[in-house]
């Protein structure tokens, strides 16, 4: 679309203005945006992770995993914290990525309780072959925007992602 031409979000706040004419409907312009391009964004990477067999969520496991260093494992515990998943959300897709033998859960040397999870040989192939296929699929979603203007954005969103996190805590 080129720039300057009214998009979805326009069209909701000019309806919006028309309806509430006392309401600044400028953040929700923002976040209406912000929402879409994430959702737009996570169905086309996810179709590129499709071609490497993964199911949406995987991925981040896997990676978590991956980026961990030999010998590509946690415990469920730092998974959630790299992943920012439950430890319902967690469980669930820790037993179909077992199942599919992307994983491997084994006892904790350390802990008698606690279980690590692993990546098996197959499922560091996987995810060495699917960042390559994610990164370029990024790469490609972002290629509308300049060098520069992805410097700003990143800016941007550090500075309202750190704002979101402190009111968090």
């Amino acid at each position: 679309m080129p720039e300057g031409e009214p998009d979805h979000i326009d069209r909701i706040i000019e309806q919006w203005r028309r309806e509430r004419p006392d309401l600044d409907v400028s953040s929700l312009a923002l976040v209406g945006r912000l929402l879409r391009a994430g959702h737009l964004a996570d169905r086309e990477l996810a179709r590129g992770l499709a071609g490497h067999g993964l199911q949406p969520g995987w991925f981040d496991l896997l990676a978590a995993l991956r980026r961990a260093g030999r010998p590509y494992e946690l415990n469920p515990t730092d998974l959630m914290a790299a992943t920012m998943l439950s430890s319902g959300g967690i469980t669930k897709r820790l037993d179909r990525l077992v199942e599919a033998g992307l994983v491997e859960r084994r006892p904790d040397p350390g802990d008698r309780r606690g279980t690590l999870v692993r990546l098996t040989r197959t499922g560091r192939a996987v995810i060495d072959r699917a960042i390559e296929t994610h990164v370029a699929n990024e790469e490609r979603l972002l290629r509308v925007l300049s060098s520069a203007d992805k410097r700003r954005l990143d800016r941007l969103l550090r500075r309202l992602l750190t704002g979101l996190d402190k009111g968090r805590q």
